[in-house]
């Protein structure tokens, strides 16, 4: 099973979309690891968006990113990388198709509601970076399904 880390954006926070945004990953299957409510800080947010730095628009994706509380999840379930980043849709959401988090809900690239890993490596990195494991929840596996938490 794959696990992936989706942020909520501080837009999409202080629209109200949370529940709309968490029932459509829940509605496709995949199974909630680990979720937190916070402002993340000017230093992770670098960290997290490292891959930007020398991009003109880095200073003001990390001003966006720490205006205001945003959710960290971890998802997981088969494929879960890709599963999320099709719910998202584009990038772009006037190119992102109808039915996605970003075709539905977003008008604007620099205030597209979410972010999702965009590699099992990303993954892990992020994960790492936005929660200890203990904040994670472990869930136990048979061979066709979803069972359950482990005894404590």
């Amino acid at each position: 099973m794959e696990r992936t880390l989706v942020l909520i954006k501080p837009d999409a926070v202080e629209r109200g979309l949370i529940g709309q945004i968490v029932s459509r990953l829940e509605r496709k299957g995949l199974r909630l690891a680990g979720l937190k409510l916070f402002r993340l800080d000017r230093g992770t947010a670098e960290e997290h968006y490292r891959q930007h730095r020398e991009r003109p628009f880095f200073r003001e994706l990390i001003d966006f990113i720490t205006r205001g509380p945003l959710v960290a999840m971890v998802w997981e379930g088969r494929g879960a990388v890709e599963v999320v980043r099709s719910l998202m849709g584009a990038t772009d959401p006037l190119q992102a198709a109808p039915g996605t988090v970003r075709g539905d809900l977003a008008l604007d690239l620099a205030c597209n509601l979410v972010h999702g890993s965009d590699s099992v490596q990303a993954a892990a990195r992020e994960i790492e970076l936005f929660f200890r494991p203990e904040e994670l929840v472990a869930y136990r596996r048979a061979q066709d399904g979803w069972l359950g938490f482990p005894e404590a």
